[in-house]
């Protein structure tokens, strides 16, 4: 499994505001032994600026930390798993329900 590290930074801030906090954490540091931490480099910049072009040109912005998910999921060739609706506007995502 790869995790973009936003997808990582918004399972930590639900697990800080979670009712059952450390069953929470406890389930990241599960999740981290056998997820692949994928960090941005020059070209996941470079797809950002194009997701995020595109989508407005189309009309259809979504949230920063998803423009980044999106992004390195494009540059990885990665298909996402994913429950928000606006994904599927991103020209050239694979998208799976979740």
């Amino acid at each position: 499994m790869q995790l973009p590290w936003v997808v990582l930074g918004e399972l930590y801030y639900g697990a800080e505001r979670a009712q059952r906090r450390q069953e929470q954490l406890a389930y990241i540091r599960d999740l981290l032994t056998y997820a692949v931490v994928l960090f941005p480099d020059h070209d996941t910049t470079a797809i950002y600026g194009q997701v995020k072009g595109e989508l407005a040109q189309l009309g259809k912005p979504i949230p920063d930390n998803d423009l980044w998910i999106a992004a390195m999921a494009r540059q990885h060739d990665l298909p996402l798993a994913t429950r928000d609706a606006h994904f599927a506007h991103v020209p050239r995502l694979k998208t799976l329900a979740w």
